[in-house]
């Protein structure tokens, strides 16, 4: 049986897509200790999640995107590392995928697209944590160039059972923070 072939589109996220995102992430906070989060959200508790990530700048969200259904397949973002100043070359980055677009290519695209964006940004390093175990997002980090920069033991319990998160690096090149001679 031949299957329909459809295209995925990438781009900003919009607060027309709150509801989709919400659902998208209360999937992983409901079913796995990907996400350390414990209760579900509305969508207006995630709205200021949603506005942090305008469409330019350090701090990104871009959504995959099923075209012609509209349906969303899956978000990566870019994210404040920590909010002191000195750490504002760096961002922390992510990717959800919809478990139905599991294998099609899409946190590969939505990275693709987030690291080409953030390509003319003053970001110096990206950060990754990722909770262990989980294959695929070790292989996709480390397709990107990703590196193992330390795990933290046990640092969460969800569902009864500690978790240890590996944190993964990436040098994004930005020669903004360079100083120069005067």
């Amino acid at each position: 049986m031949p299957t329909e072939r459809t295209e995925v589109l990438v781009r900003p996220g919009k607060e027309a897509d709150l509801q989709a995102l919400t659902d998208l992430y209360n999937h992983y906070v409901r079913e796995t200790a990907i996400t350390f989060d414990t209760n579900v959200f509305t969508p207006e508790e995630r709205r200021s999640w949603l506005v942090s990530h305008p469409e330019d700048g350090p701090h990104r969200l871009l959504v995959a995107q099923e075209v012609p259904s509209a349906r969303i397949l899956g978000y990566a973002t870019s994210s404040a590392f920590r909010p002191k100043a000195a750490y504002s070359t760096s961002v922390e980055v992510t990717v959800y995928c919809d478990p139905v677009a599991a294998g099609r290519g899409i946190g590969t695209l939505l990275y693709t697209s987030l690291f080409e964006a953030l390509g003319d940004e003053d970001v110096h390093r990206a950060y990754a944590g990722i909770t262990l175990p989980n294959e695929a997002s070790v292989a996709l980090h480390t397709r990107f160039g990703f590196a193992p920069a330390g795990i933290h033991r046990e640092v969460g319990r969800k569902f009864g059972a500690y978790h240890d998160v590996a944190w993964y690096e990436k040098e994004l090149g930005s020669a903004a923070g360079e100083q120069t001679a005067a």
